[in-house]
């Protein structure tokens, strides 16, 4: 509930102040005063787009019960200001908050509703409407629709994956394959770590061979004079332990060599060249042997990876083909309970659609294509008219009675509720018809109405005139006698006979729904 309202430098409007009442908060006065741009700097503090912007607004009011934010700190009774310099910016509780969040803050909570406006009867928003009636009144219904929208959600994002894994599917066979072909070009030649160190070395020895091997039988002639440079030694009567290890050295470096040549002889030639060749490969592409098998080990997990893709297509297209079966079994329930409930909801407006001078409603319900909100599509019929047909006057008529066929019993406040000019071009009965509703709601909502009708005015909690001297707009809260004389001035203009003022307080006398 809005408590007070403050602006200031607002088109003709100086300064305001206002406190306001519970219930119907009736706004009226003479055309061009200035009625509308008042109304536009409520809606602007609630993130409402609104022409024009005060200077300074502040509006003042109780918290919402189901107010809740993560954001910002909120306490019982808040205020919203509005500060225009070079641009609009918001504050609640002095915290800065952007126009967007500060809409979306209140949306819940303050609804809005003009001639020019004929939204509200979108599928969405009628099959909202009733199930909000039934969630209030059938338990099964209302855990049926959560496990519903749960599981629908969880499906929506099944399907997002597997469209993904089909529309990478050719990349990921290319992949695959490329993966595959990586693998069996590293594991054909099945590299190991230091082996081209060793290959090299033979490599060496081969090419040094033939001259190591003549190299020896030159050498080996050092033997043939052992034994006559020990019989040196001898006759010289010296010691002949270093010769003889530096000869038994000689003889088992010989030895070995001659065992390598003999190795040798057996190597293949071309196969160690054709393996060194298929190691250089190796590593011009992959910069090491080392960097070639951890390489190979990658791309086998990466296949592994690949194939456990294909095992998820397979699994979510199970999942998926029976989640589907099973939302439409649940939808299906889900739209049966609607469809009576939306009968029962026919017979309750029937009565305010008489009392608006409205033919009866029907709901039409159609099946569609599983979405968030189920199987059903659903438009309504005003006797044998589509509301996109339905006259301007017509369709906020049927608006406020789905409003007020739709008052949840168990709430004592729904909210705030902005009307502007929701009466105009309608005719006496109608007009008759229109406060009387708007009354009822008002018992729920906090009213805010612009209204050229003597029965709208006669029927609120608070009535506020407003008046415009001198291109100045002014703002005053009227006393019983005041109220009389505005109505008088609605029903006769701006000099009304002594029969309007008799009409004017019956209205204003006339006890209120």
């Amino acid at each position: 509930m809005v408590e007070r309202l403050f602006f200031r430098d607002l088109v003709t409007f100086k300064e305001v102040e206002i406190e306001f009442d519970k219930g119907l908060v009736v706004f009226t006065g003479p055309s061009g005063a200035g009625k509308s741009v008042l109304m536009s700097t409520i809606l602007s503090s609630f993130g409402y787009t609104a022409q024009g912007a005060a200077a300074l607004c502040e509006v003042t009011l109780k918290k919402p019960v189901k107010l809740q934010s993560d954001v910002y700190e909120l306490e019982d009774e808040l205020t919203i200001k509005t500060l225009k310099k070079e641009k609009l910016r918001y504050f609640i509780e002095g915290q800065n908050i952007s126009k967007k969040a500060l809409e979306t803050l209140f949306s819940p909570y303050v609804q809005y509703l003009s001639v020019r406006d004929k939204g509200g009867f979108e599928s969405e928003t009628l099959l909202e409407m009733i199930d909000k009636s039934l969630s209030a009144k059938d338990k099964t219904f209302k855990k049926s629709l959560k496990e519903y929208k749960k599981r629908y959600k969880n499906y929506k994002l099944k399907t997002e994956q597997l469209a993904k894994i089909k529309e990478d599917e050719a990349k990921l066979a290319e992949r695959i394959e490329f993966a595959k072909y990586e693998i069996e070009k590293i594991k054909k030649i099945n590299p190991q770590e230091g082996e081209e160190e060793e290959l090299l070395k033979i490599k060496q020895h081969l090419s040094r061979m033939e001259k190591i091997k003549d190299a020896l039988s030159h050498a080996s002639e050092i033997f043939n004079y052992e034994t006559s440079i020990e019989e040196v030694y001898r006759l010289l009567d010296k010691e002949n332990l270093l010769f003889s290890e530096m000869m038994n050295q000689l003889r088992a470096d010989f030895e070995d060599t001659q065992t390598l040549a003999d190795e040798l002889a057996e190597v293949n030639v071309e196969e160690v060249l054709d393996r060194l060749s298929d190691l250089t490969s190796l590593k011009h592409r992959y910069g090491s042997i080392k960097e070639a098998l951890a390489y190979k080990a990658q791309k086998s997990q990466e296949l592994a990876g690949y194939e456990h893709i294909e095992q998820d297509k397979s699994m979510l297209e199970s999942f998926l083909q029976i989640e589907f079966t099973e939302l439409n079994i649940i939808a299906a329930r889900l739209s049966v309970v609607r469809q009576k409930e939306a009968k029962e909801l026919e017979k309750i407006l029937k009565g305010y659609l008489e009392t608006l001078k409205l033919p009866e409603l029907s709901f039409c319900f159609e099946s569609e294509a599983l979405s968030q909100s189920g199987m059903d599509s659903v438009d309504v019929m005003l006797g044998n008219s589509r509301t996109t047909t339905l006259s301007g006057g017509e369709f906020n008529r049927l608006r406020l009675a789905l409003m007020a066929a739709s008052i949840s019993k168990d709430e004592t406040m729904q909210g705030i509720l902005i009307l502007d000019e929701i009466d105009a071009n309608v005719s006496g009965d109608e007009s008759i018809a229109i406060a009387e509703m708007i009354s009822k709601l008002s018992l729920v909502y906090q009213i805010f109405a612009i209204s050229h009708q003597p029965h709208l005015s006669a029927k609120a909690q608070q009535h506020i005139v407003v008046t415009k001297e001198r291109e100045t707009s002014c703002v005053t809260v009227l006393d019983q006698e005041g109220r009389v004389q505005e109505i008088a001035r609605i029903i006769a203009g701006e000099n009304p006979t002594s029969a309007a003022l008799a009409f004017a307080k019956k209205l204003r006398d006339f006890p209120k729904a």
